[in-house]
């Protein structure tokens, strides 16, 4: 039977290629939560998964009410994942989970006790990470090259678990730009955070589907979205290559007159249209970047689709 109580903690947590983890995912979940309270809701996002993972999902809900299913259109990515199971989160409390259990369940209790002592925010800083070597070297590429360019010192350790009080969620929503990080724009919202160390278990099953590409891009997305250091790092450059073209061009009359020059004009030329010609297409690529950056956000499209959902007042059960 449905119930129209207002959960007390609601968990959301995007699901892609996990059909052989959803029902332990949901049994470490309510295992976790019974203790707190028999109140809360389970929200499983699936992106478009192309495994059985939505069947699981639907199994688990027709199991328990409290078990929600969200299925996308389309697989849009982990983090619109996130937002669309975040606008049906009807919780006090949110907490935000990944579904590779590598995010344990039994921390959930340690997140929300350190939240009633008056936090907004409780993050999870992941101690003893028990990632591959090619992720954690991916990762760190992927940090390191998001907080020089974006300006920000982002902890690595810190990613999308943590507790969130439902005033930080309902602030999230409003924000609708197309390029998404959970951290990154819960960081910006500023409600007042702290950060506990929690344990950090291997991927129950299967791999990881982030790979250096998919970091990298979605580096390249939340920094354009979010910083124009790049612009003024391009306009330091021209600067720099102004001051050393007038440096060349002394050289070069200097030379002329004191009979250095047996070929006049032409290693210079050479030198000048490759340099300056690889430097006004870089410029206009960074440019062009932004610029379709724009294009993309005043088009003003769905963040995610719908298709279908469980256990849910939408209309599309």
């Amino acid at each position: 039977m449905a119930t129209t109580t207002t959960p007390l903690i609601s968990i959301v947590s995007p699901v892609y290629k996990a059909e052989t983890i959803v029902h332990e995912l949901v049994k470490e979940i309510k295992a976790s939560l019974e203790p707190i309270t028999s109140n809360y809701e389970i929200i499983l996002v699936n992106d478009c998964s192309p495994d059985n993972s939505w069947f699981k999902i639907k199994e688990e809900s027709e199991k328990d009410y409290r078990i929600k299913g969200v299925h996308l259109s389309r697989n849009f990515g982990q983090h619109y994942a996130i937002t669309a199971g975040l606008n049906f989160a009807k919780g006090g409390w949110v907490v935000v989970m990944d579904c590779d259990l590598q995010d344990r369940p039994d921390e959930i209790p340690n997140l929300y006790n350190k939240a009633l002592e008056g936090w907004d925010i409780v993050l999870a800083r992941r101690t003893g990470r028990k990632d591959t070597f090619t992720k954690r070297i991916t990762t760190h590429l992927f940090y390191r090259a998001y907080n020089y360019l974006s300006g920000l010192n982002t902890d690595r350790s810190i990613a999308n678990f943590g507790v969130y009080h439902s005033k930080v969620i309902k602030e999230y929503i409003k924000m609708k730009e197309g390029a998404r990080s959970f951290p990154s724009l819960v960081q910006f919202l500023g409600f007042k955070s702290c950060a506990i160390d929690v344990k950090h278990s291997q991927r129950f099953d299967g791999k990881s589907s982030y790979t250096f590409a998919t970091l990298f891009r979605l580096a390249g997305d939340v920094i354009i979205s979010n910083s124009n250091k790049p612009l003024r790092m391009i306009t330091s450059l021209g600067f720099v290559v102004s001051v050393l073209s007038f440096v060349i061009a002394l050289y070069n009359v200097l030379s002329y007159y004191l009979g250095f020059i047996q070929v006049p004009g032409f290693t210079t030329t050479v030198f000048s249209i490759w340099f300056v010609g690889g430097l006004l297409l870089t410029v206009l690529g960074v440019i062009g970047i932004y610029v379709g950056r724009i294009f993309n956000e005043v088009k003003g499209r769905p963040l995610y689709i719908v298709s279908k959902v469980l256990n849910l007042d939408s209309g599309l059960d």
